[in-house]
């Protein structure tokens, strides 16, 4: 089933403190990972397409592909553009029925951050569609605790006002990708006040994969709506086939599958994420 009503699942999700998993995919095979375990636990998933994923495929095809899941598995999905920074790019996405789209404007200065969001949620609006935007800076591979990389919450909420976005990813001390060593600290204190200044708006967090368990349960115990995963569900799904040994490609394929269902399951459960 394609979400429309996205904010309002997140809301749901935040009133009721879990978190809904953001899974990127970037192929047939793990947009059908991810669904089959939704489905098959009823819990809700943003099936996620990236833009740097373009050149594996296209958004086309990814479209195509998020639609038939959506007919297919008896789980609310939302098909949601992640990480979109060319505006050509966005308003593809709109035009082929993303539910959800993410304008990130993030490395701007605050004010074209804000011109940049507010005209895309207006044309998103009228279409029906989410806007996810990004305050703050989420880092790559690293331990960080910089404060000056926080998001700030007065100046979250007076971003949200302006930009008119539906939900905004924030930074609290998570990085994209495989953390080169350690677990990242969680600033909770900055969670805790982006929540109390933002009270309708919910909080997104990218960079989960690697950021602990604990880590990301108290994330969604504690104000994050959504949360992103894409390295773990990559490295399961070669795991599994590193593990499998075959020389049969039907074999490779279905291990494939299932190291990325076993990643899907367990962030389910890590989030705490309820069946609506």
């Amino acid at each position: 089933m394609l979400v429309t009503d996205v904010k309002g699942l997140l809301m749901k999700a935040k009133e009721n403190h879990y978190a809904i998993p953001s899974y990127n995919f970037w192929d047939l095979d793990s947009a059908r990972a991810h669904c089959s375990v939704a489905a098959r636990e009823h819990k809700p998933i943003f099936l996620s397409y990236a833009e740097v994923h373009r050149t594996a495929l296209a958004i086309e095809e990814a479209a195509a592909i998020g639609k038939l899941m959506a007919e297919r598995y008896d789980a609310p999905i939302v098909l949601h553009l992640d990480h979109g920074q060319d505006l050509d790019f966005v308003y593809k996405a709109m035009d082929l029925g993303f539910t959800s789209i993410m304008i990130d404007a993030s490395m701007k200065d605050f004010d074209e951050n804000v011109a940049i969001t507010r005209g895309v949620a207006l044309d998103a609006h009228k279409k029906g569609i989410q806007v996810e935007a990004e305050i703050g800076h989420v880092g790559s591979n690293v331990i960080s605790d910089d404060s000056s990389l926080y998001t700030q919450p007065e100046e979250a909420a007076r971003f949200v006002e302006m930009s008119g976005c539906d939900s905004l990813a924030v930074s609290i001390g998570t990085s994209h990708g495989a953390y080169k060593t350690g677990t990242p600290k969680i600033n909770f204190d900055v969670l805790h006040a982006l929540r109390a200044a933002l009270p309708n708006t919910p909080l997104v967090l990218h960079g989960g994969s690697g950021s602990g368990d604990e880590n990301l349960k108290r994330c969604a115990r504690e104000g994050i709506a959504k949360l992103n995963i894409y390295t773990d569900l990559s490295v399961g799904g070669l795991e599994a086939i590193r593990a499998c040994a075959s020389d049969d490609y039907l074999v490779v394929k279905k291990a494939y599958s299932e190291g990325i269902e076993k990643v899907v399951a367990k962030y389910f459960d890590v989030f705490e994420t309820q069946s609506v």
